[in-house]
């Protein structure tokens, strides 16, 4: 890609952030099918008009570093779930604290081994450790830990993605019944996709797996010092 005024290109690729995801948005409305994802779809969008326009990733982040800025205020604003369902965490916190240990530890010790599998060492084995959590936490928890948060955020991406899929096919298969184990089993395997898809079978299901997703988030955050201790 040429060389462009930086006040252009960032208004290019923030322009084109955006536009294509609310296309994404549009098309999965239309058809919601998992490969239809905002998630995946936007990105491939995105993949495309870099490579066509030969633009470097450099290029792109430094014109959509405000996006990247917001993912703080967004981690404050997951305060409000955690608030509006305070009964719901009183009243069901042993199982929700078994769940978030389980599944935060099932997830990291799956992608150690992943990792390992596929002879990944260094930062990029530490990059994929936190995939299983929403962005904005996985990519503080991959920078305390010595991974790099842009690559972590495409592996939640991906993890998001599938995990929406299989957490849906699971759902028809497995006996689960209550609000609480369907809503956690999404929240907690797919992080914003599994969230948006509980949310499609049902009110209460999307808020336990919000509430999950955003309970899972904190933790590892609160525990990724130590976490980088026994990685050193």
């Amino acid at each position: 890609m040429p060389h462009i005024d930086p006040a252009l290109s960032m208004l290019f690729w923030s322009a084109a952030t955006i536009g294509f995801y609310l296309i994404a948005k549009r098309v999965y409305r239309a058809w919601p099918r998992w490969w239809l994802s905002p998630l995946a779809v936007a990105p491939a969008l995105l993949i495309i008009a870099a490579l066509s326009l030969h633009a470097t990733y450099a290029s792109y982040i430094s014109g959509t570093h405000w996006l990247i800025a917001l993912l703080g205020p967004a981690t404050v604003a997951f305060a409000i779930p955690i608030y509006q369902q305070r009964v719901l965490i009183r009243r069901h916190w042993p199982e929700l604290a078994i769940g978030m240990v389980a599944g935060s530890g099932t997830a990291m010790f799956s992608a150690w081994l992943l990792a390992s599998a596929l002879g990944l060492d260094g930062s990029l084995r530490l990059s994929l450790l936190p995939r299983s959590m929403s962005t904005p936490f996985a990519m503080v928890v991959s920078g305390d830990i010595g991974g790099v948060p842009n690559l972590t955020a495409v592996f939640v991406i991906l993890t998001g993605v599938m995990g929406a899929a299989l957490g849906e096919l699971l759902l028809s298969r497995l006996p689960l019944r209550s609000s609480l184990a369907r809503g956690a089993l999404l929240g907690m395997g797919a992080q914003g996709a599994g969230t948006a898809k509980a949310h499609e079978i049902g009110h209460e299901e999307g808020s336990i797996a919000g509430l999950v997703m955003v309970l899972v988030g904190l933790c590892n955050v609160f525990a990724a010092p130590l976490l980088a201790y026994f990685l050193r």
